[in-house]
């Protein structure tokens, strides 16, 4: 089986090297990353210049892009194209609850399943047990072919920051929900420009049992199955009565 590696942090992040390390041990892997930390790029592909992917080293390049970019280049066939399977990551610190909007290591699972491939985005919880979650990443491959997904379907896996022998198993999750962010913070400029920093991330407004929060928290590995389908079936019906008295 032959495996993409992407992320967000960027080609030279621990987490996406630690991964490459235990992946190339057992597998056929390639690596396209960007050439930068891209965290929060989410979907967004650059549209407006060329992109120049850069060999680094053996079957491994970095991009001048967002890892959706990274993606979309390496399946395209621009890179390589003769991929079975995409594993984004490893992500330093969580994509719990809503961090999927944002979330360029997500986003690039994403960006394989598009294009037809299954894929995994693997966060962790943490700073720390990068080799813990890489050791995840091989549990979970190990019988990836008995895993039956309805298309557009990718996996979120955080794994908690903790010694692989401390975590107490796995749990399929429902993602969470965040309080609001927290309010810019301003930065000072030399030249006295108004400058902010993004707030940071809020705690969880919803970690009950059986979301992603809940089961991270609880020293297990959170396994959400995600798509793109936004849809809010449950508002349909109040939708179309009130549609049907607006007038144009």
């Amino acid at each position: 089986m032959r495996i993409l590696i992407a992320n967000d942090d960027g080609i030279d992040a621990l987490g996406i090297q630690t991964l490459s390390r235990y992946l190339q041990a057992q597998y056929d892997t390639l690596m396209v990353a960007p050439d930068r930390n891209r965290s929060g790029a989410s979907n967004s592909l650059t549209l407006t210049r060329p992109l120049q992917p850069c060999k680094v080293a053996d079957r491994a390049y970095k991009v001048d892009g967002t890892p959706s970019d990274c993606v979309n280049l390496a399946l395209s066939g621009v890179i390589d194209g003769q991929v079975d399977l995409v594993v984004s990551g490893i992500n330093h610190g969580p994509n719990l609850g809503d961090d999927v909007i944002y979330s360029g290591t997500v986003a690039a699972a994403m960006e394989a399943r598009h294009l037809g491939r299954p894929a995994l985005a693997v966060s962790l919880v943490g700073n720390q047990h990068f080799a813990t979650a890489a050791q995840v990443v091989l549990a979970l491959l190990k019988d990836t072919h008995t895993l039956n997904m309805p298309a557009g379907v990718l996996l979120n896996v955080n794994v908690p920051d903790l010694p692989y022998d401390d975590i107490k198993g796995l749990q399929v999750t429902k993602l969470g929900y965040r309080h609001k962010a927290q309010a810019p913070v301003s930065a000072q400029h030399p030249r006295g420009m108004p400058s902010y920093w993004i707030g940071a991330l809020s705690d969880p407004y919803d970690a009950s049992s059986g979301t992603d929060f809940d089961a991270v928290a609880n020293g297990y590995v959170s396994v959400t199955p995600i798509h793109t389908d936004m849809t809010c079936y449950e508002a349909t019906s109040s939708l179309e009565k009130w549609i049907d008295i607006v007038t144009l």
